[in-house]
């Protein structure tokens, strides 16, 4: 025997295996409820008289069966066993066509895998996505996707509490800070990248910014690109050409004009359609007076007239992975928790502008 006497030698079943089917046999019938706190490894010790080691591997059996759900520094909770719904949801922190393009791929995917899709927006409060999430979870949702605000910090602590046996949660887009959770981004800088070479080649005079005032509060997007628009400038010795504009709709010819603007960089295909159409409207020659490179390649960019010179983001690879991460965890019945990171490059598609 070991402490308590509780350790028989020979004893047919393995003393771990009995207290399993005593903890599995209290949620099962409802004594230990989802959420519940159940006994830690030194209450295992203590309540039962066995070894640390045949108490670490109660807890780790229960979990791998998904009993319990185990949160590091915060103890081992019972898991909700019913059935996951058939959603995905996705968080948003604004508008925008892009998001829109996107949601549409991820919508194709999704009905391929048999779910719904349900969309959020957040307006870029990271309280109200956190309380998205939460709710997400709580009501069983199959997978989680997050393009997460600005202020990644202050979700840390709710992210790092969540457990590998929970629903998935995926973050998309923008995001480099959770190197411990699955994601998909896009290279934003690469794209600004892309699109400024473009523009400096075939602008001899400043290359302008435009962004678009619609997008609410601070933004993770726009300071990626106002960020990179600097440092390419600076990097092509051209800092000083730089000048920002806050929105297409008063984009006007004269003042462009004065300032030596020959190149427009707009971050979304409707800031671009804005300003090009503000400007033939004031009787400007693009691209033999303007070049303008937007952000997006929506179908706005495609099959508006002239044809906008857009950078891809690669939203169809985006919505692809991001269903086989889903897709991948729901087959594993959640818990695989190995995570996986994927990097999209963004290409610049060049059309009539």
């Amino acid at each position: 025997m070991t402490q308590g006497g509780s350790e028989i030698l020979g004893a047919s079943v393995p003393i771990y295996a009995r207290l399993v089917g005593e903890y599995r046999q209290e949620i099962v019938i409802g004594a230990l409820c989802p959420g519940d706190r159940i006994d830690s490894i030194t209450e295992i010790q203590r309540r039962h008289g066995v070894s640390r080691e045949t108490a670490k591997r109660v807890l780790s059996t229960l979990a791998r069966d998904g009993y319990i759900i185990q949160r590091p520094g915060k103890g081992s909770f019972v898991a909700d066993l019913r059935p996951t719904k058939k959603i995905w949801g996705v968080v948003l922190p604004f508008y925008s066509v892009q998001y829109e393009d996107l949601l549409l791929r991820l919508r194709r995917h999704a009905a391929l895998a048999g779910c719904e899709l349900h969309h959020f927006y957040d307006d870029n409060d990271w309280q109200q996505e956190v309380r998205l999430v939460q709710m997400m979870l709580e009501e069983r949702y199959q997978g989680v996707v997050v393009v997460p605000t600005l202020d990644e910090s202050r979700t840390w602590d709710f992210y790092s509490s969540q457990s590998p046996q929970d629903t998935p949660v995926v973050l998309l887009d923008h995001t480099m800070s959770y190197h411990d959770f699955s994601f998909v981004i896009q290279s934003y800088d690469l794209g600004v990248v892309r699109a400024l070479n473009y523009l400096i080649e075939r602008s001899p005079g400043r290359i302008g910014f435009v962004q678009n005032s619609g997008w609410l509060g601070r933004n993770m997007v726009l300071e990626l690109m106002h960020e990179t628009f600097r440092m390419v400038l600076a990097s092509k010795e051209r800092e000083g050409t730089r000048v920002f504009l806050n929105s297409g709709w008063g984009v006007r010819t004269t003042e462009l004009q004065e300032h030596g603007v020959t190149g427009l960089f707009c971050c979304d295909d409707v800031t671009a359609i804005q300003v090009i159409g503000r400007l033939k409207e004031q009787g400007l020659d693009i691209p033999r007076q303007m070049n303008v490179v937007s952000y997006g390649n929506t179908e706005l960019a495609r099959f508006f007239t002239p044809a906008i010179t857009s950078v891809d983001p690669n939203n169809e690879e985006m919505a692809d992975q991001l269903a086989g991460l889903l897709r991948a965890r729901a087959a594993g019945g959640g818990r695989s928790h190995i995570p996986v990171q994927h990097v999209v490059q963004p290409q610049l598609v060049v059309r009539q502008t």
